[in-house]
């Protein structure tokens, strides 16, 4: 496979909202998507967590009557995912490996869908945004609900994705 990513490169989102419930049925509709690839940890839900607050839910049940088909595509193991996933009544890829394309060629198959047909929502550039635009799918990336602190490598990661976000914000005008 070949990561490609078009306007600024494999780190580039397709857009960038503040948090999942910014994200309207029309711009969706707009992009031609149903397939929601859905990160679960700082995108549906605080890190660790197993509650969704009332506005994502509300923001879940208005997608899915629109028609679309939200999916959870998690990096965690699936004793974390399950549970999370079979409380929403959504189908859920787990242990997804990403950024690999993998767990997101595996998601839009088990939707019957087409790439071109899916949309990424996660808050990290470097295993949503880089293995969404590796799969071939355009990707909403989300600021995260919360700092993770308790894992270096996170911390490391999230160091440089806020760098990455100030160029943007500094040479685009992004949030």
């Amino acid at each position: 496979f070949v990561c490609s990513g078009r306007r600024s490169g494999v780190f580039h989102p397709f857009l960038l909202k503040k948090n999942i419930t910014e994200i309207t049925v029309e711009e969706l509709q707009e992009m031609g998507v149903v397939g929601l690839l859905l990160d679960v940890d700082n995108t549906l839900t605080a890190h660790d967590s197993q509650e969704l607050s009332p506005a994502v839910a509300d923001w879940l049940e208005t997608v899915m009557r629109a028609g679309m088909r939200p999916l959870i595509v998690s990096n965690g193991k699936k004793k974390r995912v399950q549970p999370f996933a079979k409380r929403l009544g959504l189908p859920f890829t787990a242990s997804a490996a990403k950024p690999l394309p993998f767990g997101f060629w595996r998601a839009a198959r088990s939707l019957g869908l087409k790439r071109r047909r899916c949309v990424v929502i996660g808050d990290q550039i470097f295993t949503d945004v880089l293995g969404g635009k590796c799969a071939g799918i355009r990707v909403i990336q989300l600021l995260p609900l919360a700092p993770e602190t308790d894992k270096p490598f996170i911390h490391f990661k999230r160091k440089w994705e806020r760098r990455i976000m100030r160029h943007w914000k500094e040479t685009e005008g992004m949030l």
